[in-house]
């Protein structure tokens, strides 16, 4: 874990605040198809930069790809990475 807060800090070093849970510990398989919004958020500049990419239109897929808890009770939001990552990918 603090190998990947370390390599997180280097990668995001604009990034002050507290880093998402999600974004240090992993599922058993390591390979998770949804993200936190906040951990998306917090990468989002990042990606916008690689992606050459406003950040305000990679935040506005970041929200659009947002899915709410299951039947609205069950979980937490997420986000659907494999959408957001079809969607950067189709922008021009």
């Amino acid at each position: 874990v603090a190998e990947r807060i370390a390599t997180l800090k280097a990668a995001h070093p604009q990034q002050t605040g507290a880093i998402p849970l999600d974004l240090v510990s992993a599922s058993g398989s390591g390979l998770d198809p949804h993200i936190s919004p906040a951990a998306a958020i917090y990468q989002a500049s990042r990606v916008a930069q690689a992606r050459n990419k406003p950040l305000a239109e990679v935040e506005q897929l970041i929200k659009r790809y947002t899915e709410a808890p299951q039947w609205g009770l069950f979980g937490e939001a997420r986000v659907n990475v494999l959408l957001l990552n079809l969607a950067l990918d189709g922008l021009k």
